[in-house]
Parts: C-alpha cells; structure tokens; sequence
C-alpha cells in the first residue's frame, strides 16, 4: 500500500528525517568511525597466521569467488586482506571473515591499458536536463557524484559491472534513483547495503550524505576489489567499509567479529521481497527499516510476499515514491520495519530408534 501519512513529516530532499529508529551512536570510547576491532582473513586468500583489522586503506584483495548472489556460498570477508591471483576463481580454504581496505596502489589490474575499446569517460557527463535534480540531491558533493559517475562507466564497464549500453543513462537510471532514497533515512543513521555490486546504492548514499556511516556487503571478490578502489578514490574511506561476504554471514558474527547490525538496511535489484526480508531483517536493528529499491511489480510482491515478512518479524511492508517532483519517475521504494526479533529455527536432531541407533544409519537397508 501506499502510504502519505508517514511520508507527511518528512523533510523532501536528501538529508529529510522521516519518522523511524533513532540512529545508533557509536561508542565514545571507540574509534569514531570503525574501531579496531579484530578480524580474521578472507576465505578467498591464504592470510598469515594472524590478520589485523581493516577498513577502507589497507592492501586490497583481487580475484573472484565462485557466487551468484548474496544467498551463494562464499565465506565473509572484509577487504584488505594480502592480494591473491587475479585469474584464479576458485576459493580459498575456508577461513573466517574479515574487513577489507583499499591500498594506495590499484586492484585489480586498474591501471592496466584499456585498449582502443577503452569505455569513453564523457558518457558519465551530466545531463543538462538533470543538472538541477542532480544539484538538488548532492550539493556541494556534486563533483564527487561524476567521479563515481565516470568511474563507472569506465572501469565498471570493463569489469562487467555496469554493461555498455547503460553508461549513457548511469544519471537518471542508477545515481539519481538511488539518491532519493535518502529522504527514507535519518540524519546520522548507520546503512548496510547488501549486494552492494558496484555500490548502488550504498555508494550513492554515501556520497549524497556525509552524516551516514555505511557499510557494503557483497559475495563477489571481483566486485569487492572494485568497491575498495572507489571507496578510497572517492575519499570515502572514513565512513565507507567493505564486507566480503554473504548477508547471513554478516548478521551470524563469529568468533572474531560481532555481529553486523544497522539502523537501515538497502537493497537494489537483489531478490524477491520474501527471500529479500530474511537476508535484510536480521541485520536491521529493532525498529529499522528495510528499504529497497523496486520497479513496476512493486505492489504485486507486497501483496504476494506480507505474510511472509511478517512471519520474519517484519512489519506489513509499505510503498513509497520517493523524489517525487525531484525526478521523474519517482523511485519506487518498499519499506519494512523490525518490529520484532525472530530466531532462526533450529536443526533437527536426528530420531534414534527404540534400539538406540539413528534412524538412517548402518544397516537400514538389511
């Protein structure tokens, strides 16, 4: 459904205060942005015996894990782990996870010459005709938008993020859709993005608004490697991480790292509403929000799917234009809040005879 009461006294614009959780605040006794917590290596990479933490500006990690999406079965790292060989896409022995950083050098083989189908950086220029909607949504960051801009219709093209016919349409398509989202989170707020790709629409967020802190989670080592590059090209690497890893491993922590959690959760072109709130949920603090990006069929998985996100501890789902008079169309975003922790089922143990032995086991054929 969609719903104008609790858009009613939101600011418009990026920077708005909608209605929703307070923002977590950070330990005062911890580093302010990430503190330096321990972390173990990434599972695509065979890490000394013991691996210091990272965020955004140590040796950045290359090559790829064999994954489809956020549900595939790669172990969680965070960026900045010793490089391994880009042409090799097999993983790693299992390892824990850890966070990643970007070095000054380049990944990936960034610096590499393109060739004469090199992608033309001047298909990221702005449009004239959304200059002002652009100027609306970034500021004075406006300049750092078109750098990503034509970082991604360079390198994001050549490494098979972004394909060759969107590099036009990167503005009002990819930048400016993601950017209306922001009107949907408080000031101050900490942001996951799960299945970040090539950071739609973490990056954007975290671009168009300083005041978040943002973390970006994605399987993929080959799009890790790209994330840790824009992140430090971009200057973010004070309010931007990269996590290697699938969503369930981000919100399950391990031995090594807590738990990931965050006053909002987004989520762009990543999976159905149902299979989306039990990725996203557990990772959204109580009374968070799940925000993601959707297209036409909006409202046929809200009805479809509500019951289903209910079941998870969601609340019923809710339909919102956001930047509405900004661009056109307005981007269609559904919105869930935690209102209450489920556990996750547990295992079944396995039945044991009358005679003591496990069902299933030696001697049931005979």
């Amino acid at each position: 459904m969609v719903s104008d009461d609790t858009t009613a006294d939101a600011v418009a614009g990026p920077g708005g205060t909608p209605p929703g959780p307070s923002a977590v605040r950070p330990d005062p006794s911890a580093d302010p942005v990430f503190s330096d917590e321990d972390r173990s290596a990434d599972p695509a990479y065979r890490p000394a015996a013991s691996v210091e933490p990272a965020f955004s500006g140590e040796p950045a990690a290359t090559g790829d894990a064999v994954a489809t999406d956020p549900a595939a079965d790669v172990t969680p790292a965070f960026s900045g782990e010793p490089p391994v060989d880009a042409a090799s896409d097999a993983p790693a022995g299992p390892v824990g996870p850890v966070f990643a950083e970007p070095a000054p050098s380049s990944v990936d083989g960034a610096d590499a010459p393109l060739g004469d189908a090199a992608p033309d950086p001047a298909e990221a220029t702005l449009p004239p005709e959304l200059a002002e909607a652009a100027r609306t949504l970034f500021g004075e960051r406006l300049d750092l938008a078109a750098a990503y801009a034509e970082l991604l219709a360079t390198e994001g093209v050549v490494r098979g993020l972004i394909g060759p016919r969107e590099a036009p349409r990167l503005w009002d398509r990819h930048l400016l859709n993601c950017a209306v989202m922001a009107e949907r989170i408080p000031e101050g707020a900490s942001v996951i993005d799960v299945g970040s790709g090539a950071g739609l629409p973490g990056l954007v967020l975290a671009i168009a608004r300083p005041d978040l802190t943002v973390t970006l989670v994605e399987p993929l080592a080959r799009r890790v490697s790209f994330l840790i590059e824009a992140v430090q090209r971009l200057g973010l690497t004070r309010s931007v991480r990269v996590f290697r890893g699938r969503a369930e491993e981000a919100a399950a922590g391990s031995r090594d790292r807590d738990p990931l959690a965050a006053d909002i959760v987004t989520a762009r072109a990543v999976a159905a509403l149902d299979r989306l709130a039990a990725w996203c949920l557990p990772l959204t603090v109580p009374g968070g929000r799940l925000l993601a990006l959707k297209g036409a069929s909006a409202a046929d998985e809200i009805a479809e799917h509500t019951d289903a996100v209910v079941r998870l501890g969601g609340g019923t789902p809710e339909l919102h234009r956001c930047g509405a008079g900004v661009i056109e169309p307005a981007a269609t975003v559904v919105e869930v809040v935690r209102e209450r922790v489920v556990n996750p089922p547990r295992a079944k143990k396995p039945k044991r005879s009358r005679g003591g032995r496990n069902r299933g086991g030696r001697n049931r054929d005979r």
